[in-house]
């Protein structure tokens, strides 16, 4: 069975329809049965449930509808610009945690709730000003899009695509191997697939075999699309391939790794889990680059 890609699975009727309803947003905060997901400073509380009351002290214009599920209203709440405690004291107690260490407690919907939670806020936060003009911007369409105050520009939540690949290298003599990287940004001894951002006027198969060539010098011939995951970490979304090498030295940019090396299934399956402390790690359960990685080393 192919494994489960985290933040996805989600389970909400997004209701578009009811963004545009001048009253609704009110009215459904006014019904004690909706519920509302607080984020602080892209922190979730998390506990048996993950939504909590309502929290009637937020304006409506700070929240963000995020659906209906079996009928109920559910918005996001950004706490960000209150401290810790207050934040808690006004989301009725409890911690917030990181969304990649509660992921695995909650189930998948909920996992893919709390992504969308945070992806669309951070959005807010970092568009509170018009980048045409530089004046305010003010939330509209149950938080759906931002308008600029003074030229109007419309500005409506933007998800970065980016490609990650495990590529292949098959030898003549049957023998395979699979191109592994460590990245500066990963905990030490962390090793993961290739990947980076889609640049405009580019394919994503074009984007595949640019950022091999870019980063380790190989040649890709061909690729496949495996998968898509949201990854709210902070605003992308990724988009898994399995590429085919057509060369087989590596020469390693080192502005963007520190080291790509080829290995073999016998020699993954001896790599320890992210959180142990081995010297070769893989990368965590939650990611699509660990997809990528069960499904080739499942393979004959």
């Amino acid at each position: 069975m192919r494994p489960f890609l985290s933040y996805t699975g989600g389970d909400l009727d997004r209701a578009d329809r009811f963004r545009k309803v001048p009253g609704w947003v009110e009215e459904r905060l006014a019904d004690p049965s909706t519920l509302i997901v607080p984020v602080w400073r892209d922190r979730h509380l998390v506990d048996e449930a993950i939504v909590t009351h309502p929290l009637r002290d937020v304006p409506s214009s700070e929240l963000v509808f995020l659906g209906m599920r079996d009928g109920v209203p559910i918005f996001a709440a950004d706490l960000s610009p209150l401290d810790e405690a207050a934040a808690r004291e006004l989301a009725g107690g409890g911690a917030f945690v990181e969304l990649r260490t509660a992921v695995h407690s909650v189930s998948a919907a909920d996992a893919a709730l709390l992504a969308y939670a945070r992806g669309i806020l951070h959005w807010h936060r970092n568009h509170q000003f018009c980048g045409r003009c530089g004046s305010p911007s003010r939330s509209e369409r149950a938080g759906h899009m931002r308008v600029c105050t003074s030229c109007g520009l419309e500005m409506f939540p933007v998800t970065s695509p980016a490609v990650i690949m495990l590529v292949e290298r098959r030898r003549p003599d049957g023998t395979r191997a699979c191109l592994m990287a460590r990245h500066a940004a990963l905990a030490r001894g962390v090793w993961s697939t290739i990947a980076g951002f889609v640049e405009p006027g580019e394919s994503l198969e074009e984007t595949v075999a640019r950022e091999a060539m870019e980063e380790t010098a190989i040649r890709i011939g061909a690729t496949h699309y495996r998968g898509s995951q949201p990854w709210p970490f902070p605003a992308s979304l990724m988009l898994g391939f399995r590429a085919e090498a057509e060369s087989d030295e590596i020469t390693i940019d080192r502005e963007e790794l520190e080291d790509a090396r080829w290995f073999t299934k016998e020699e993954l399956n001896r790599f320890g889990e992210w959180e142990s402390d081995a010297e070769y790690r893989l990368p965590r359960r939650d990611s699509i680059a660990r997809l990528l990685i069960e499904e080739w080393r499942s393979e004959q």
